[in-house]
């Protein structure tokens, strides 16, 4: 009597694939900052310049996070994202003479406290802003990208004539803090004190929308609602809602970039943010739409590129960021994380 083979249903199952992390564009990053030493030729002059862009790139995620989160998220080209920074920055000086005890004073404390309460300030008034300008200009053009590029334009331009309007067409001026003026200098090395400080916010935040995304219920609610919305509404909750929650944080990242560029420039117009929208789409698009973790890499990419090529070949400076992304996207047409990869 021939002996039956065990069912293979009896098999131990296979174990669910993890998620592998991809460590390209990391490398990538590193390779850049290793290759720019032999070219830059002086370690004490390499540090700076590396740093100095870490700091540089840590704004400007800061400033293209919001776009990315509206942009993969939510489907909605908003090219009007450059006018929150302009808001952002101009709200700042606003409280510039009322903060002119904390901010001249040379207590660390005092200035961090000052910095705490423009920021606060910045990121609620672009926080309104955007809820107002998701009702009047992006509501009415869901799901049309051609007519959300002009609307969002042409929104971009009103908001900058009326912040114009109020505040006028003079050079707005935000002084740094006392306390986080000048440099720190380690034997032949310099580093400016608010470039750490930049880098400092620019890590918290990262951490946080990383957090927030991955770990947190409304994160999930988020997720999935760009999956599948017609699921999660059908349990209960209101996407819509979600998704106007997700234009007004992005609205408020915006100020908060807008407030960390200012401090850096010191001095700046309503173009503040119109200079850097080219960078933050080029971020955006090389990232990958929607990916936070994405955005960042290109902010680091693209600071390093630049900082670096401006210092060897300022003729090309203009051209660089252009440069990277061709190169980032001959590589990954997907950008550097796809959101649906990670």
């Amino acid at each position: 009597m021939a002996v039956l083979d065990p069912p293979r249903a009896a098999a131990a199952p296979e174990p669910l694939p993890g998620r592998t992390r991809d460590w390209a564009p990391a490398a990538m990053i590193v390779g850049v900052m290793v290759l720019a030493l032999p070219l830059v030729g002086s370690v004490p002059t390499w540090i700076t310049l590396t740093v100095a862009a870490l700091a540089m790139g840590m704004m400007l995620f800061i400033m293209a996070s919001g776009l990315t989160l509206v942009f993969g998220l939510m489907d909605v080209m908003n090219l009007g994202h450059a006018a929150f920074v302009a808001v952002g920055a101009y709200t700042a000086t606003l409280l510039v003479a009322p903060l002119q005890g904390l901010l001249a004073s040379p207590a660390i404390g005092a200035n961090l406290l000052a910095i705490v309460a423009v920021i606060a300030a910045a990121m609620a008034v672009t926080a309104a802003l955007g809820w107002v300008y998701e009702r009047l200009f992006v509501k009415p053009v869901y799901g049309d990208h051609l007519k959300q590029i002009l609307v969002t334009i042409g929104a971009m331009i009103i908001i900058e004539q009326l912040v114009l309007v109020l505040f006028g067409v003079n050079q707005m001026l935000l002084p740094l803090p006392e306390a986080v003026r000048g440099s720190i200098v380690v034997g032949d090395v310099g580093v400016e004190r608010y470039r750490l400080v930049a880098v400092g916010v620019g890590a918290v935040v990262f951490v946080g929308l990383t957090l927030l995304l991955g770990r947190t219920r409304i994160g999930l609610l988020i997720r999935a609602g760009v999956e599948n919305r017609a699921m999660v509404e059908a349990l209960g909750y209101r996407v819509r809602g979600i998704f106007v929650g997700v234009f007004v944080a992005g609205s408020a990242l915006a100020g908060l970039g807008g407030v960390m560029w200012a401090f850096y420039r010191e001095q700046f117009t309503v173009a503040i943010g119109a200079e850097v929208l080219v960078q933050m789409l080029i971020i955006v698009v090389i990232g990958g739409l929607g990916s936070v973790t994405g955005c960042f890499a290109g902010a680091m990419l693209i600071a390093l590129a630049s900082n670096y090529v401006s210092f060897l070949l300022p003729d090309l400076a203009l051209v660089s960021s252009i440069l990277v992304m061709t190169v980032v996207l001959l590589w990954r047409p997907q950008g550097l994380y796809p959101v649906n990869h990670h």
